[in-house]
C-alpha cells in the first residue's frame, strides 16, 4: 500500500479550535471519564490512531508497555508531543494516516480508535488497517459518534455531510455508523454501550455516542 505524505492531514485552523474545545470538554462534557472508561484494563503494546493533542494518554494504565500514536495533522502532533511528556507510559508519537500505518503487522496488543473514525478520508481500509496492524485476538477499544436511531436527526446528518459539517470540522462526518463498519472490517463486537453527548437539552448532530471494544478475527 503507497505511504501517503506524513502532513496530507491539515487543518491548522481546525486544530486550534479542536484543542480548546476538546480540553475544555474533559471535564464540562465529561470526556475525561469517557476516556478513564475507554482504556480501563487496557494492556501491552498500543496503537492510537487519530491521537489528536493526546488527552488520551493520560488516561493508559501502567499494564500499557508502549503506546505508538499515530497523528497526521502537524498542529496537533505537536501538542500531543507536549502532553506524551507528562504521560505515565511511553508514548511514541509519529506522522501518519490511519489508512496506511506506518507499522509491521500483526504487532500490537490493543489498539484504540477515540472520536476520529468520524473523519478518516476511507473508513473501511483504516479499519482494515487496524485488522492488519493487531495480533489475532487483540482487541480495538473504540468511542466514536455516529448516526442518529432515527430518520429525522439521520436525514440532517446525511445532508449535513454532503456539504458544510466535513468543511468546517476538519473532515468530521456525522452520518457513519461505526459499529456496522467495525465488524465489517473483520471485529466481533465484544461489548459496547450507545448513550447521547450531552445527556440533556436539544440533541446536536454529534451527540449519538457509542464506547466499546471488539476482537480482531484470527484469519
Amino acid at each position: 500500500m503507497p505511504a501517503q505524505a506524513p502532513d496530507s492531514v491539515h487543518h491548522p485552523c481546525f486544530a486550534r479550535f479542536y484543542a480548546r474545545a476538546s480540553t475544555a470538554a474533559e471535564t464540562r462534557a465529561g470526556i475525561g471519564a469517557l476516556r478513564e472508561e475507554l482504556l480501563r484494563g487496557v494492556s501491552g503494546r498500543v496503537i492510537e490512531i487519530g491521537a489528536g493533542n493526546g488527552l488520551n494518554f493520560a488516561h493508559y494504565p501502567r499494564s500499557v508497555s508502549e503506546v505508538v500514536a499515530v497523528e497526521p495533522e502537524r498542529t496537533l502532533r505537536r501538542l500531543a508531543a507536549s502532553a506524551a511528556l507528562r504521560a505515565e507510559v511511553p508514548v511514541d508519537l509519529v506522522p501518519g494516516v490511519a489508512e496506511a500505518l506506518p507499522v509491521k503487522s500483526e504487532a500490537f496488543d490493543a489498539a484504540v480508535a477515540s472520536l476520529v473514525l468520524c473523519t478518516v478520508r476511507n473508513l473501511p481500509r483504516a479499519l482494515g488497517e487496524l485488522h492488519r496492524v493487531l495480533r489475532p485476538g487483540a482487541e480495538l477499544r473504540f468511542l466514536e459518534h455516529g448516526i442518529a436511531p432515527g430518520p429525522g436527526m439521520a436525514s440532517v446528518q446525511r445532508a449535513l455531510d454532503r456539504t458544510v459539517w466535513p468543511r468546517l470540522f476538519g473532515g468530521c462526518h456525522t452520518a457513519r455508523d461505526p459499529l456496522a463498519a467495525i465488524e465489517a472490517a473483520g471485529f466481533r463486537i465484544t461489548s459496547h454501550r450507545s448513550f447521547r453527548l450531552p445527556e440533556r437539552g436539544p440533541s446536536l448532530p454529534t451527540s449519538y455516542c457509542v464506547i466499546g471494544s471488539a476482537r480482531r478475527s484470527h484469519d
